[in-house]
C-alpha cells in the first residue's frame, strides 16, 4: 500500500493532467494492479503485463463474451489481480442474462479470494444475482457477511422475500433495517408494501410513509393503491389516489386495475374515461385492466372499442389473453376463436381460456377437440385447463370421459384434484341422474365440500325431483352460507310442495331473524354504447311503459304456441294470477323485450344478470328466440345460455 501511495505522489506534480472515462478507469486499474503485484515484481523481477490482463478482462466483460471473460478471470485469479467493481458488475449481468449460475458463483469466489475485500456496491450486485437466480439462502448468507450494509443491501433482501411471498421475513427485515439506523427509500417501501397481507400492518406502513414524506412517490403510491385494492379496501385505495393530483400513468393504472380486479367494472371504466380526459395515454397495462372491466360487465361493444386501442400496440401475449377472455365471457365465441387462431404465441392461459370459453357457453365438443390440439402442441395442461375439460364433459353428458380425466389427472398431468374438480364431477353425475354416486363422491372429497358443491347437488335434485336429497343439500348450504337467500326460498318452496307448512313458517322466521333478504334481480343490456339496467319492481326506466306493453303482447303470443308460466319459481305465499304477474316482471324478461324493441333482427341480444336465471325465464327466452327468429345470449353467475331456434346451449340443465 505504501508503494501505491508513493506512486500516487509521483503522479501528483503532473499538473493540468485530467483523466476521465476509459483513461481514468485504466489508471485506477493500473494503480490497483500495482498494489496487488508490486511485491511479485520486486521479488521475481518477472515483467507481468498487468494492464494487458485487465484490459482484456474488461473488454470481454463489457462485450458480454462470457467464455472469454471467465478465462480472463482465471488469469486474474492466478496473478492475484482484481478489476474494479463496475467491471465485475458487467460480468455478473452477463451471467444473469445467460442463466450461468456456476459462473456467477465463480465470480463470487474470486472477489472474496486472498483476503480481498470487495466494495459494498459489488456485494449488493452479487446478492441481487443470487436473488434473480432464486437462491435466497446464498443471498442471505452473503448479506450476513456484510460489515457495512446500505439501503440497497436491505432493500434487495426485502424485495427478494416479498417477491418470494415470504411476507413475514420481508416485514421483519424492515424492522431490522430501521433498528440498524438505515432509512428506507421509495423502493424499500414499494417492495415491503407488496408483502403486506394484514390491514393493520398496512395502515402502520402507510403512517410511516407519511412521516418520511414519501407518499407522493409514484412507486409508493402505486403500491399502496395495489395493496389496498388486493385487500378489498377500495375506499382507502381511492382516498390514496385522490390525495393529490396524479401526474403519472402508473398510478392511474393501479387504481383502474384495483377496481377491475374487484369486479367493479363501472368504476374502472369511469376512471379510464377520467384518465383519458386528463391527457394520459393508455398503455398495455391500462388496456388489460379495462378489458377485465368489460369482461365482468359483459360489455361487448365497449370491449370492441378497447380492441381498437389494442391494435395500436405490438402483439402482446397478456393483452391477447385479456381480449380472448373478454370475448369468451361476453359470449362472442366467433371473435374469440378469431383472436385465438391469430395469436402468434399461445401459453397455457390462452389454451385454457378458449377451452373454458367453449365449455361454459355450451359447446363441449369443441372444447374437448381443442384440448386434444393443446396436448399435441406440447403445452402442459394446468389446474384450470383440467377444470375446463371436466366442465365440458359434464355439459356433454360424457360420464366415462369425465371420470377418466378426473381419476387420472394426477398421473397424466401431475395435478391433484381440487374442490372445483370435485364440483364438476358432482355436476356431471347429477346431470346423468347418478345422485347416489354424486353424494358418495362428496363424502370422499379430500377437502371439505363448500356451499358451491352442495348447490351443484341441489340443482341436480331439482331437475330430477329428488325432494328428500334436495332438502338435505339445502340445509348443508345454509349451514355454510347462512345469508344465501336463494337457497332459503328454494327450500321454502320444497316444503310448500310437500305440504310441510310448519317448516315453511319456521324457515321464514329464521330468515327474518338472520336478516336474510332476497337480492333483487337485475339485468343489464348494452344498446348503442349505453348500458340499460332493469331491476324487478323498479319503473324508473324512461321507456318502461312501452316495454311492459310490448312484454304483455309477447306473453300472449307465446301462450298461443304453448307457453305456460312455471309458478314453481315463485314464493308460495302468492296465488293464481299473482304468481304469474310476479314472473312477468322478472328483470331478464324486461331486458330481453327491450333488446327486441331496440336492436335489429340480425344483432344478438346479450343480457348480463346478477342472479341465476329461473326456469320460467329460460322457457320464455327459448320460445321468444324461436318465434322472433332472434339470437339471445343470457349470462348469469352460473352459466351462459345461447338461445336460438327454440333451443338453449345448456341443454335445459343449469
Amino acid at each position: 500500500m505504501k508503494s501505491v501511495l508513493r506512486f500516487k505522489e509521483h503522479l501528483l506534480p503532473v499538473r493540468g493532467l485530467v483523466l476521465s472515462g476509459p483513461s481514468s478507469s485504466l489508471l485506477l486499474q493500473y494503480l490497483h494492479c500495482y498494489s496487488g503485484a508490486a511485491t511479485q515484481w520486486q521479488n521475481e523481477r518477472v515483467p507481468i503485463k498487468c494492464s494487458d490482463l485487465l484490459d482484456e478482462f474488461t473488454t470481454y466483460c463489457y462485450s458480454r463474451d462470457l467464455p472469454r471473460a471467465m478465462k480472463a478471470l482465471n488469469s486474474l485469479q492466478t496473478h492475484k489481480i482484481w478489476a474494479d467493481a463496475v467491471t465485475y458488475s458487467e460480468l455478473i449481468k452477463c451471467c444473469l442474462a445467460r442463466g450461468a449460475v456456476e459462473q456467477g458463483k465463480r465470480v463470487h469466489q474470486h472477489v472474496f479470494s486472498n483476503g480481498y475485500e470487495p466494495k459494498t456496491f459489488l456485494i449488493n450486485t452479487l446478492m441481487n444475482m443470487y436473488v434473480k437466480f432464486n437462491m435466497l439462502d446464498e443471498a442471505q448468507a452473503l448479506f450476513d457477511q456484510m460489515s457495512d450494509r446500505n439501503v440497497v443491501s436491505w432493500t434487495t433482501m426485502i424485495a427478494a422475500y416479498s417477491s418470494a411471498k415470504i411476507n413475514n421475513k420481508a416485514l421483519e427485515f424492515l424492522i431490522f433495517m430501521l433498528r440498524d439506523g438505515v432509512r428506507p427509500n421509495m423502493f424499500t417501501y414499494s417492495s415491503v408494501l407488496r408483502a403486506c397481507d394484514d390491514l393493520s400492518h398496512l395502515r402502520q406502513l402507510h403512517c410511516s410513509i407519511l412521516k418520511v414524506g414519501l407518499e407522493s412517490d409514484v412507486f409508493v403510491r402505486s403500491a399502496l393503491i395495489d395493496v389496498y385494492s388486493k385487500m378489498g379496501q377500495l375506499e382507502c385505495a381511492m382516498c390514496t389516489f385522490n390525495e393529490m393530483v396524479t401526474g403519472d400513468p402508473v398510478v392511474w393504472n393501479s387504481i383502474i386495475g384495483g377496481f377491475a380486479q374487484n369486479s367493479d367494472g363501472d368504476e374502472a371504466l369511469t376512471l379510464f374515461k377520467r384518465m383519458k380526459r386528463a391527457g394520459f395515454s393508455a398503455d398495455q397495462s391500462t388496456l388489460t385492466s379495462v378489458l377485465r372491466a368489460c369482461t365482468s360487465l359483459a360489455l361487448l361493444e365497449v370491449g370492441r372499442q378497447i380492441h381498437v386501442h389494442v391494435l395500436k400496440f405490438q402483439r402482446d401475449l397478456i393483452l391477447d389473453n385479456a381480449l380472448l377472455d373478454m370475448y369468451c365471457k361476453c359470449g362472442n365465441l366467433e371473435d374469440a376463436h378469431q383472436i385465438f387462431s391469430q395469436m402468434v404465441e399461445k401459453d397455457v392461459i390462452s389454451w385454457s381460456t378458449m377451452i373454458i370459453g367453449y365449455a361454459q357457453n355450451g359447446f363441449s365438443r369443441k372444447a374437448l377437440e381443442l384440448f386434444k390440439e393443446m396436448k399435441v402442441s406440447g403445452i402442459q395442461p394446468n389446474y384450470i385447463t383440467v377444470l375446463g375439460v371436466l366442465f365440458a364433459c359434464s355439459h356433454a353428458g360424457l360420464v366415462e370421459d369425465g371420470q377418466y380425466y378426473f381419476h387420472s389427472m394426477k398421473k397424466l398431468f401431475g395435478i391433484d384434484p381440487g374442490r372445483e374438480h370435485y364440483g364438476c364431477m358432482v355436476d356431471l353425475l347429477g346431470r346423468s341422474g347418478k345422485l347416489d354416486e354424486a353424494v358418495k363422491l362428496i363424502r370422499e372429497m379430500k377437502c371439505e365440500p363448500d356451499a358451491v358443491t352442495w348447490r351443484t347437488l341441489l340443482g341436480a335434485c331439482r331437475v330430477h325431483r329428488n325432494m328428500d336429497l334436495a332438502e338435505y343439500a339445502a340445509k348443508q348450504i345454509i349451514k355454510l352460507d347462512p345469508s344465501d337467500a336463494g337457497t332459503y326460498i328454494l327450500l321454502s318452496n320444497i316444503y310448500a310442495h310437500t305440504h310441510k307448512w310448519e317448516d315453511v313458517v319456521d324457515l321464514r322466521r329464521s330468515m327474518k331473524e338472520r336478516g336474510v333478504k332476497k337480492e333483487p334481480g337485475c339485468s343489464w343490456i348494452e344498446v348503442n354504447k349505453q348500458i340499460h339496467a332493469f331491476i324487478m319492481g323498479d319503473n324508473s326506466h324512461p321507456q318502461i311503459e312501452e316495454i311492459n306493453k310490448e312484454l304483455k303482447q309477447i306473453i300472449w303470443r307465446l301462450k298461443e304456441v304453448g307457453y305456460v308460466p312455471d309458478t314453481n319459481f315463485v314464493l308460495q305465499d302468492l296465488e293464481g294470477e299473482q304468481m304469474e304477474d310476479s314472473l312477468l316482471y322478472h328483470s331478464e324478461k324486461i331486458a330481453v323485450v327491450f333488446g327486441v324493441m331496440s336492436l335489429s333482427r340480425e344483432k344478438t341480444i346479450r343480457i348480463r344478470k346478477n342472479l341465476r336465471i329461473c326456469g320460467d325465464c329460460h322457457l320464455f327466452a327459448k320460445l321468444l328466440a324461436q318465434i322472433e327468429r332472434r339470437s339471445i345470449v343470457i349470462r348469469d353467475p352460473i352459466r351462459y345460455h345461447h338461445f336460438q331456434d327454440g333451443i338453449c346451449s345448456c341443454g335445459d340443465y343449469w
